[in-house]
């Protein structure tokens, strides 16, 4: 059991973990690969700022921290997430997880990304300046499988390991003169796809500890661990991140929580390999286990900031249906906007 008087000074902890969280700079540090795997899935978690290693007890959570998923109350939950994303790219998710009688949960998820359609073109000496080659379509796609166990009504861990694709298309690359009417040009053709790649995968590693107390968790989670890659001269790894969340549900504090509504308050500090620290705030409010109000910030980042959300839960002939949808100001890009679907059972 622990002490009661040590568990009041969590708040206390997440405050300076906070301050010191604000003086991060935008710094970048490495190169990385596969930048898709990055993109925040669930409008859920969107919505409270991107704060997703703690709180998303739905089949999502495998997305963020694969011991999520070993929290979810209901036998099977599953989620479809459409994300309409900046320069005409949009991206699709789903999710699944299944309790496996008191051994664990087992989860599978899918990302695909949809860039469109991009024009194909050579440098030349002709009044345009190019030359027109028609057109290509990139494609990116990661499907895992996921395990987590809940060890104790305190702790849970979970493992996530994905198998990645990413296709760039064919370029075609000059190895004499440089441009397409140049009497010297010599084109060679090169595919530029991670199948060329022994076994493209990443594996996710997650954890969750529960103190039982108005509502106080902690969270971490590692993602993207694999090996590098190479494309030409200068191999990569996939974009590798260390993250740690907290919760708090201060109304309970003050004894003016019950259980028509809920007051979650969250933080999530990400360490990403190729950038300096990045921090995650995120307020969530529940009323009636039916509707919710989200907001939350991004800290740290050069274009995100902002986010805000709702998501409404209903029940259908006895089966729990989740909708949410979240805003994401995206600077100079305009907004993004996310909605997810999930179903229990």
């Amino acid at each position: 059991m622990l002490n009661i008087k040590y568990i009041k000074l969590v708040p206390i902890f997440i405050a300076l973990f906070c301050f010191q969280s604000s003086n991060a700079q935008i710094t970048k540090k490495a190169q990385v690969g596969f930048r898709f795997l990055e993109n925040p899935v669930s409008a859920e978690v969107v919505g409270k700022g991107g704060v997703g290693i703690i709180s998303t007890l739905n089949a999502n959570g495998i997305f963020w921290n694969p011991a999520l998923i070993g929290e979810i109350q209901s036998d099977v939950d599953v989620t479809l997430n459409h994300t309409k994303f900046i320069a005409d790219i949009n991206y699709n998710a789903a999710a699944a997880a299944v309790k496996v009688g008191n051994f664990g949960v087992i989860g599978v998820s899918l990302l695909a990304m949809d860039y469109g359609t991009f024009y194909r073109t050579y440098r030349s000496n002709n009044s345009q300046g190019y030359v027109d080659a028609g057109t290509f379509s990139p494609t990116a796609f990661a499907v895992g499988l996921a395990f987590s166990q809940k060890v104790t009504d305190r702790f849970s861990y979970g493992v996530h390991l994905k198998y990645v694709k990413q296709d760039l298309g064919d370029a075609m690359v000059s190895t004499a003169g440089d441009s397409w009417d140049d009497p010297k040009l010599a084109l060679q053709s090169r595919n530029y796809s991670s199948s060329k790649f022994s076994m493209p995968l990443a594996i996710d590693v997650g954890a969750i500890y529960d103190f039982k107390y108005n509502g106080i968790r902690f969270a971490a989670s590692m993602q993207n661990i694999s090996k590098e890659f190479q494309y030409e001269s200068e191999a990569f790894p996939m974009p590798f991140a260390v993250s740690f969340g907290a919760t708090v549900e201060p109304l309970g504090f003050f004894d003016l929580q019950d259980n028509s509504s809920k007051l979650v308050l969250s933080i999530e500090s990400r360490h990403p390999r190729d950038y300096g620290e990045k921090t995650k705030y995120g307020a969530e409010y529940t009323y009636l286990n039916a509707f919710t109000a989200r907001v939350g910030y991004m800290s740290n980042y050069d274009e995100r900031g902002w986010t805000m959300g709702a998501g409404v839960m209903q029940e259908f002939s006895g089966i729990p249906i989740r909708i949410d949808y979240a805003y994401q100001a995206f600077g100079i890009f305009g907004g993004v906007h996310h909605v997810s679907f999930g179903v229990s059972y």
